[in-house]
């Protein structure tokens, strides 16, 4: 076994990401005898999200009282979080019981990585039935699937995008905040653009930064980002997204800021010129709503009318459907703690009313298709989006979502396509030398794949 997570390493080392050489889809072993589940349950996470989603599963008095829940955080900057993950994955079959990984989160941009491997364990041998998956959305199982079928990991999770826009900017550049009036506004790219001129005369930024509709364009290519030879396509539609964005910053339509950054949060805020912004369902309820507030919570402001922009948001469709993250759980290859792993998935991830009480408590759009239909045809409004209804326009959206062109190598390329493209926005360097540093950044850091 030693030197099979060692051949899984040198892959990880190789940055194909993928493992997919490397791993196969045969069933596990998985000890499933109550008499011989472990007492401590370490789960690898990279952020605190779960820990909230979690409470739900406490909350349900499923958590066995001897045994102890140890959250393993490992932020995501420069890749740390795989690569301590891997790094444990590797002496996983040599660690004492207390210490093994027994659960572990991936996003949808590496999910391939580990489903294609053998650090993942097929969610039927740990006990999920085809009635717990029955009632997802199609996608979340698509990109957690190896070529053979076999579900490796589950969300609780969809996360199909929309445009969340300003309503008094749409008032004063189009006359109307209503969301079904400004999506016919902003229904194809050049209706878009075109309200992008109108805003700008109007002393508006369309968009804040480069990388704001980098997600539609990327999420709607006509190929993966490498072919069968391990050849680097670049689809026409992430060329579209260079095109607009470097015509965007051109023509003054956005404040050239970066996701996450300071100017990025400062232009979703009350002294934010900014048209809109494009958001999954977690970024609108994890991002947005916080940085429209003129006093944070944690400052002692609250979520209401008043405070900053909040309501001053809607969102519609936009010009293209898309989706934008997401978090998946793993059930980890060696686990002592199989009954319970099932038990959280089974909780989180497949109960219609454990979704639906997320949504309601959160405004997060969950992975229970039935459980989202109810939302959307009842009266749920948030008062954040000025007692909109967005459960709605994610019910349209999220079975539009494609995952035929998903690749192992998405995240490493999109990084890197997005950081060399900066420069020639920036006017530092032309669209060839750009292009140039692209493939050099993505073959050093993929040395399988060719230009």
């Amino acid at each position: 076994m030693k030197k099979r997570f060692l051949s899984l390493l040198l892959c990880t080392v190789m940055t194909t990401l993928a493992l997919t050489g490397c791993g196969g889809s045969k069933s596990a072993k998985v000890e499933t005898d109550p008499n011989k589940q472990g007492k401590v349950l370490n789960i690898y996470c990279w952020n605190t999200e779960f820990q909230d989603r979690f409470e739900y599963f406490k909350k349900a008095g499923k958590v066995p009282s001897d045994v102890k829940v140890n959250f393993v955080i490992t932020p995501n900057e420069n890749n740390a979080y795989q690569n301590a993950l891997d790094a444990a994955l590797l002496k996983q079959n040599e660690a004492a019981a207390d210490d093994k990984i027994d659960m572990f989160l991936i996003e949808a941009d590496y999910a391939l990585k580990y489903v294609n491997s053998d650090y993942t364990l097929n969610v039927k041998d740990i006990g999920l039935t085809d009635k717990d998956l029955s009632d997802m959305y199609q996608y979340t199982k698509d990109i957690a699937s190896t070529s053979k079928g076999d579900l490796k990991a589950v969300t609780w999770q969809a996360t199909p995008g929309l445009f969340a826009y300003r309503r008094s900017i749409a008032k004063d550049v189009l006359g109307t905040d209503d969301p079904d009036k400004v999506q016919e506004a902003l229904s194809t790219w050049d209706k878009f653009n075109s309200v992008a001129e109108k805003a700008n005369a109007k002393g508006y930024k369309m968009l804040s930064g480069y990388d704001d509709a980098y997600r539609v364009f990327s999420n709607n290519v006509s190929k993966p980002w490498v072919d069968k030879n391990n050849k680097i396509q670049i689809d026409d539609n992430l060329m579209k997204w260079v095109e607009q964005t470097k015509t965007y910053t051109e023509k003054g339509y956005n404040n050239k800021s970066s996701l996450w950054d300071s100017t990025w949060a400062a232009d979703q805020g009350p002294k934010g010129k900014v048209f809109g912004f494009f958001y999954s369902t977690w970024g609108i309820n994890f991002t947005l709503l916080g940085n429209s507030l003129a006093t944070p919570v944690k400052e002692g402001g609250k979520e209401e009318v008043g405070n900053g922009i909040y309501g001053d948001y809607a969102v519609c469709e936009g010009p293209q459907s898309y989706y934008w993250g997401g978090t998946w759980l793993c059930a980890a290859t060696g686990t002592d703690n199989a009954n319970l792993v099932k038990d959280i998935m089974q909780t989180l991830c497949c109960n219609k009313d454990t979704m639906v009480q997320i949504t309601k408590d959160t405004q997060d759009y969950t992975n229970s298709v039935s459980g989202m239909e109810s939302l959307a045809n009842s009266d749920f409004k948030s008062a954040f989006l000025g007692g909109q209804n967005h459960i709605k326009l994610f019910a349209k959206s999220a079975p539009k979502i494609s995952m035929k062109n998903i690749s192992p190598y998405d995240q490493g390329l999109n990084e890197e396509f997005q950081k060399a493209m900066k420069d020639y926005f920036d006017g530092k360097v032309d669209k060839d030398k750009a292009m140039d540093n692209f493939y050099k950044a993505a073959i050093e850091k993929y040395p399988n794949l060719s230009k």
